[in-house]
């Protein structure tokens, strides 16, 4: 005969090892959560820290620190996604001054065709319309062919090819020719590996472009304002 009794005691011994089971578990996800939490408070100003200096390191490589005296992380600007500069989320540019005085913008770009996708770049680029420096932040060109866009990477180090649009403008060289040699630019690729250097130059030359264009605008934004193109065009 089945013993209704002993199956009563099954089931209740069976919901309090799944009663126990849950409450240990939520014991675990709470201290999990707890120490988490703790973990990300104690290390998040250890990242920020790392980040900005992340920044600063890129910037002074494109703008020499004596250049200007004002504060660049506190005289910066936001950006909407920009396709002339090749960006699909919101940026940061910083604006360079001394004695008050407008001296260059820093801001980030992108070339999204190169031979592995997309090639992240930083720009410096003057009042006067001359790109000062350009280098490479992130990409994925082929080892020991296209990489020799950054200049890490680049096998001559005397001159490494980047520095090539180093205190050029339109007016030194032409718009139609802010290209590749072997597009009948002005600037040197290496042989056989074109297509990264054709991504580089090309987003460098739209780049010059759009800051030309906007360079007043940009410099009379309130700081940690927002860039917002005319006509709702990025």
């Amino acid at each position: 005969m089945t013993d209704p009794l002993g199956i009563a005691r099954r089931e209740s011994g069976v919901l309090r090892i799944s009663l126990r089971t849950a409450a240990i578990m939520l014991a675990f996800t709470m201290v999990f959560t707890a120490l988490m939490a703790g973990t990300y408070k104690l290390t998040a100003p250890m990242v920020a820290a790392s980040a900005l200096a992340e920044k600063l390191r890129l910037i002074g490589e494109v703008l020499p620190a004596g250049s200007y005296d004002n504060d660049l992380m506190t005289d910066a600007i936001g950006l909407p996604p920009q396709a002339l500069l090749g960006q699909e989320d919101d940026t940061r540019l910083w604006r360079a001054r001394k004695n008050g005085q407008p001296v260059a913008l820093v801001f980030e770009a992108a070339a999204r065709d190169g031979y592995s996708g997309r090639i992240g770049l930083i720009v410096a680029i003057d009042t006067g319309g001359r790109l000062l420096a350009l280098r490479v932040t992130s990409h994925k060109e082929t080892p020991g062919l296209g990489d020799y866009i950054d200049p890490k990477k680049d096998r001559n180090k005397t001159r490494p090819w980047i520095t090539q649009f180093g205190k050029l403008g339109f007016d030194s060289v032409p718009r139609d020719k802010w290209r590749v040699k072997k597009d009948g630019g002005h600037f040197d690729q290496a042989a056989g590996a074109t297509i990264s250097a054709r991504a580089v130059t090309n987003a460098s030359g739209r780049a010059l472009a759009w800051a030309n264009e906007n360079r007043d605008r940009l410099f009379a934004l309130p700081a940690n304002g927002r860039f917002e193109p005319q006509g709702g065009k990025p």
